[in-house]
Parts: C-alpha cells; structure tokens; sequence
C-alpha cells in the first residue's frame, strides 16, 4: 500500500519519530528502525529511502508477485524528501538460530530448507537472482520459528537479456566456484544453487562445507568441491547436497529441480535414525537365493 505524508513529528527525549500512524523508536541499522502502529501496537520495521532514490530501492519488490516466504513491504509512506518502507515484524535471523543450536534435525531442516528453496525458485521464475543469498537473509515470521521470510532483496537484481552476472558474493565461504574466475560471467541463477546448497550443508551439519583459516585456502577448497560428510546424514540427503554442489554449474539441479528432489517426500529422518539404531545394514538387504535355507 503506497500513501502520502503531509509532515513527520519528532517527540519525546527519546527522539521517537512519527511517521503516520506509526512511531521509529530505535534503530537497529543504518537507515533501518524499529517501528510500532500507534493504534494496534503492531510491531515492524521500516526502512528509510531518501525520496529520489526509493523507486529504484525497491525496484525487485515491486517487480516480484507476492509470495508466503517472502517479506514484502505491508505499507509505503512518502514524504517530502524520505520514503518509509514498512515490513513485517521478524523473530530472530536464521543464522543465529544455527549458530545456537550447532546442527538441526533433519525433519526440521528439512521444513525450513523447502521454505529457503520456494522462495528462491520464486524469484528466479520470475527474472530475479539474489546473488548474495545466505543464512542471514533469512529470519523467523512466527515466535515459534517454524516459518521463514527472505527478508531483504538487497543485492538481488532482476534480468534483463540473460542469466549471466559476474563479481563476488559477498561472503566468501557461499562463493562459487565459477565466481573466483578472473574477469569471468557466470549463471546467476547456478550460482544462487550453489548457495542453496552451502545452506543445506550448514543447517544439517551445523558447518560450512569449505572452511580454511585463509582466503587463498578457503578458494582452493571451493575450486575442488571435496567436502566430507557425517554419518548421521541420511543418504537422500547426502544425495540432494552432492547435486548441489557441483563444479560444473550445468550440472547442478534447478531450485525448481531441489523441490522435486526424494528428500522432500521421504518419510522422515527421524525413521530412518530408528531403523538404523534397531536394524543392521544387512537385514535391510534382499539375500540371495544361497543365503535362504528351506526348513
């Protein structure tokens, strides 16, 4: 919803703004506060944009339909010279949820990975790469942590002609290993995969994939594409992450691909764990006809 402001209030010691019928009581980051509905006690965030420049700001939002997983602005006031955006109340980052409980259990990972994906598939069928895709794009909508919102499209831009981008992620330990080729162009929407899968990789193992204690290291270690596995992994996936990443950007799946993937129908980690713990490898197994004695 897009609507016009006649003036802002500054009140209180606490230099509180108002801004409609919403008040910024703290901020949180630059140009990004705090903010309450008046009437309701609603709580949000908002975003401020000088006027000039929010259009473009905002530009993938409002190219992209809405979609569950995905923080849209809920209103938009415009001043005389500043633009507030204001977004849904979020429940903590997903990456601190991660680095406090060290690894998730896979039933869990499972249902906050699917949410990461749908969103991302989303946004690369409709035009769209997130090219700095990481954990801490995510956060909880609900206090109960179960549900996901990509929070910010900050580094996301939306395509033109084709696929091809070139530059850095931001955060060396999601980059790609077609990115750290000199001078190259690449596939955005391959290389948001590859973050997709150095995701999936943290959540259920509680790590990144490629860890060094220096940049050149850390490189090499991504080039190659060896990481190792935990025994508890199940092997669907195992499977889903090793089509993931893949070296070759041609061969990894599509987000729309991950969707699809068995591991997302299967009937549950927590089962495979228990018939693990009960069975044996080989009683899980067709003997053969030798193996089978005739009382």
């Amino acid at each position: 919803m897009l609507s016009t402001l006649s003036s802002t209030k500054v009140s209180g010691s606490s230099q509180c703004i108002r801004v409609g019928k919403y008040v910024l009581h703290e901020k949180i980051a630059e140009n990004v506060f705090k903010a309450a509905n008046v009437h309701s006690g609603k709580h949000l965030f908002c975003k401020v944009f000088p006027i000039s420049r929010y259009s473009q700001s905002l530009a993938v939002y409002f190219h992209l339909p809405v979609h569950p997983n995905l923080n849209h602005p809920s209103e938009i006031i415009l001043g005389h010279s500043t633009a507030y955006a204001f977004f849904e109340h979020m429940y903590g980052h997903l990456y601190r949820y991660v680095q406090f409980s060290k690894a998730l259990c896979e039933d869990e990972a499972l249902s906050l990975f699917h949410q990461v994906v749908s969103v991302v598939a989303h946004c690369h069928n409709n035009g769209v790469v997130l090219h700095s895709l990481n954990l801490k794009n995510f956060s909880f909508k609900n206090v109960e942590r179960t549900q996901l919102t990509l929070c910010t499209l900050e580094d996301a831009f939306i395509l033109e002609k084709d696929d091809f981008v070139s530059g850095k992620h931001t955060c060396p330990v999601y980059i790609s290993p077609e990115s750290l080729q000199p001078e190259s162009t690449f596939s955005g929407k391959a290389s948001d995969v590859w973050t997709l899968g150095v995701i999936l990789y943290t959540l259920l193992v509680g790590s990144y994939p490629f860890i060094h204690s220096n940049l050149n290291g850390l490189y090499r270690k991504i080039q190659k594409c060896k990481f190792n596995f935990p025994e508890m992994l199940s092997p669907k996936a195992k499977c889903l992450i090793c089509s993931i990443l893949r070296s070759d950007p041609s061969e990894r799946l599509t987000a729309d691909e991950i969707l699809s993937h068995p591991w997302f129908s299967s009937s549950g980690y927590s089962q495979y764990m228990w018939r693990k713990m009960f069975y044996r490898e080989e009683d899980q197994t067709v003997p053969s006809l030798k193996q089978i004695t005739i009382n």
